[in-house]
């Protein structure tokens, strides 16, 4: 089982934010694969489906940014997820817009999400696909985050989230590492064309419910 948890701050106030790509994540691949939300559980809107023989959960928090590791804690233990089996989705001000990159393990990196995950699981071993939203040139980096993306990087953020949620089916099918080898190879930009996973996954028809 894949439980796959996208960051954001829920209310259509915040959903362009550019705190919310872990949600706009989680929302393309449910899309893609034509599934719906299910139910709300633990302090987070939840679906499930099954790519294969395995099950994938995918969870947006509720609770507000700051307080992701209520919800993400519950899940793990109610539907017995493994922490190597945990993707978190979430922005990053140190990558540049329109990068993104995989890891198996790691601190917060000051992300107040991450950083609530983290003491929530008392561990950092666990894996995260970081999102690069940039840093502001002038400004308040928290004003920074909760702003929404131009009308000319939202067109560049439609193929960061197709490049995503190529990983996000990597990570499913083949695992982390398999996942980091692809998508975080030197110079790959998110510019370029998105080509799908070459994992099966790709099929909305191999993802049911």
């Amino acid at each position: 089982m894949k439980l796959i948890v996208g960051l954001g701050n829920p209310g259509p106030g915040y959903a362009r934010n550019r705190h919310n790509v872990g949600f706009q994540c989680v929302e393309r691949f449910i899309r893609r694969h034509n599934l719906a939300y299910e139910r709300v559980l633990f302090k987070a809107l939840v679906t499930t489906g099954r790519m294969g023989d395995i099950k994938v959960v995918l969870a947006r928090p509720l609770t507000f940014m700051n307080l992701s590791g209520q919800a993400v804690r519950p899940l793990l233990r109610w539907y017995h997820v493994a922490l190597p089996d945990l993707l978190v989705v979430y922005d990053d001000l140190d990558l540049p817009l329109g990068k993104i990159r995989l890891r198996q393990r790691g601190g917060s990196g000051g992300h107040k999400g991450m950083r609530s995950i983290i003491e929530a699981l008392g561990s950092e071993e666990f894996p995260r696909l970081r999102i690069g939203i940039g840093r502001p040139r002038h400004g308040d980096p928290q004003d920074y985050v909760l702003s929404d993306f131009t009308p000319d990087e939202s067109i560049l953020m439609e193929s960061v989230y197709e490049r995503a949620v190529n990983a996000i089916e990597l990570f499913i099918a083949e695992g982390i590492v398999a996942a980091m080898n692809k998508f975080n190879t030197s110079g790959e930009d998110a510019r370029a064309c998105c080509e799908p996973s070459s994992t099966a996954c790709s099929d909305p028809q191999k993802f049911s419910l």
